[in-house]
């Protein structure tokens, strides 16, 4: 395979995802969030062009079972700004709505919803990322995506237009978007479904943030104390509870499902990623 391939970067014992393949229009981000886990890849800021994409494309979807369940994307983000004039991504939906998938789009930007024409014609589902309301916040922790009630509304146009849509209120950001979660909830409340983390971790997330929020950074040191995997740090369990009960109690009295990704806790989805609704 070239560009389609297995799903699960981590390797955790703690992703719940169901069996699926991961596939990036684009090779690293131009959004640029300084709580990014994708930025051990190297050079992951400056967004880049595959090499024959559409080809090689083709060549991998004929290799993939029937049924087979696509996330794109799970690092890069497939509406980049500069989808609106490459289309490269519109691209790619074209090939692959003539062949036996389901099809799970993860994305931080509005654009997705110019595509609408396309994903009515397909096996999917929409998932997208708001991790708070706040213009001001969202400019420093996400400095090179929409504004969040941009994304709101494209989720609510393609929720308009009959194909299923999903929430990633993630990750919670504690002492920075805690405050935010239940407006996100409230603005989002006609969703399908929930995907719900707090912020995981590690010692290049935790510079950035220093950066940025040099004394919210600091108080990180004291409460990043659980070490998962070799290079990942988590809030003990009692903090990671205390800082996501008020979205499940939230999501409960709305009706609506909820997950929570890699968090080693329970919860009422058939699915963790939303691929269920499709």
């Amino acid at each position: 395979m070239h560009y389609i391939k297995p799903f699960d970067p981590w390797k955790s014992p703690l992703c719940t995802c169901p069996q699926k393949f991961s596939f990036n229009p684009y090779t690293g981000c131009a959004h640029n969030c300084i709580y990014c886990y994708a930025t051990y890849i190297p050079r992951f800021s400056q967004l880049r062009l595959k090499k024959d994409l559409f080809r090689k494309l083709e060549k991998d979807l004929q290799k993939l079972p029937s049924n087979a369940l696509i996330s794109m994307s799970n690092s890069s983000d497939p509406y980049p700004p500069a989808e609106r004039s490459l289309e490269i991504t519109r691209r790619c939906l074209e090939i692959m709505r003539d062949y036996d998938i389901r099809l799970l789009i993860v994305t931080k930007s509005d654009i997705v919803a110019r595509d609408i024409d396309l994903l009515s014609e397909m096996r999917c589902a929409v998932s997208v990322t708001v991790t708070c309301i706040s213009d001001s916040i969202a400019s420093k922790i996400e400095p090179n995506a929409p504004k969040p009630k941009k994304r709101i509304k494209a989720l609510k146009e393609i929720k308009d237009a009959g194909i299923p849509v999903i929430l990633r209120l993630d990750p919670v950001i504690p002492f920075l978007t805690e405050k935010d979660v239940l407006k996100v909830l409230e603005a989002c409340n006609f969703v399908d479904h929930v995907v719900t983390s707090t912020l995981k971790l590690r010692k290049d997330i935790l510079a950035r943030f220093a950066r940025v929020f040099p004394e919210i950074a600091e108080r990180y040191r004291s409460i990043y104390t659980e070490r998962v995997g070799r290079s990942y740090y988590y809030m003990p369990k009692e903090l990671r509870l205390k800082l996501l009960s008020s979205i499940v109690k939230r999501c409960e009295e709305l009706g609506i499902s909820y997950a929570f990704c890699r968090e080693g806790f329970e919860f009422k989805a058939e699915s963790c990623d939303g691929s269920h609704l499709i």
